[in-house]
């Protein structure tokens, strides 16, 4: 899953994406202005958007009326100052999802934005169920036949990411879009060594490859 942070406040940033990236295992960008916030919102896959309002160059009240009249539906957490409830009002009717006040907890942002891709996706249950597995993104484990299994970062991010999608197919462009940054490095092959490590570990019909399209996991249990 993948987080644009649009924020000047350098340091702040900086610790944000720390936190989204170690702890929820997300993969982060950060826009320090509106300018270049508004470009990444339009230019790449996100999961969601955390956005100050207090932005050089352009404000995030107008990225925000900008994003969603161009149909832009990505989940958006704006940032606010504590004494200016009259802006938390204006992001709301401009369709801001969610919003939390500074000085803020890092757990709180956490939780929200793990809640707000939730129901981005229609997966109201904080614990995905697909293919006799139990994905666990908060505690960042997956329980399979009696046993919990603690993967590395990226497989992790791949299975919670087609777990999202389950019944859809979704291709490697799609994925590749939400499992790294925009300064990572991709290689060509990546995806399939992740396919291939989580058929051994979890049964190798968990994941199907479909030729010129993609991948696919199958429909969420109830």
């Amino acid at each position: 899953m993948k987080i644009l942070i649009v924020e000047d406040e350098l340091r702040l940033a900086r610790n944000v994406a720390k936190a989204l990236s170690e702890v929820g295992n997300f993969a982060v960008d950060i826009a320090t202005d509106g300018e270049d916030g508004l470009h990444k919102a339009r230019t790449n896959a996100y999961d969601a958007i955390v956005l100050d309002l207090m932005l050089p160059k352009v404000d995030g009240l107008t990225i925000l009326k900008a994003l969603r009249s161009e149909g832009h539906r990505t989940p958006v957490l704006v940032l606010t100052a504590k004494d200016s409830p009259d802006d938390v009002v204006a992001g709301l009717d401009l369709g801001s999802d969610d919003y939390l006040t500074k000085p803020f907890e890092m757990g709180e942002l956490l939780a929200r934005c793990r809640s707000l891709i939730r129901r981005s996706y229609d997966r109201p249950d904080p614990v995905l169920r697909v293919g006799g597995l139990q994905i666990d993104p908060r505690r960042r484990t997956v329980q399979h036949q009696g046993r919990e299994h603690v993967l590395p970062a990226m497989e992790f991010r791949l299975l919670e990411y087609l777990a999202m999608r389950a019944g859809e197919v979704v291709s490697k462009e799609d994925i590749l879009e939400h499992l790294y940054d925009f300064d990572a490095e991709r290689f060509s092959n990546v995806i399939e060594v992740y396919v291939s490590s989580l058929r051994k570990r979890f049964g190798a019909d968990l994941i199907r490859t479909l030729r010129g399209q993609g991948y696919s996991i199958g429909q969420e249990q109830p």
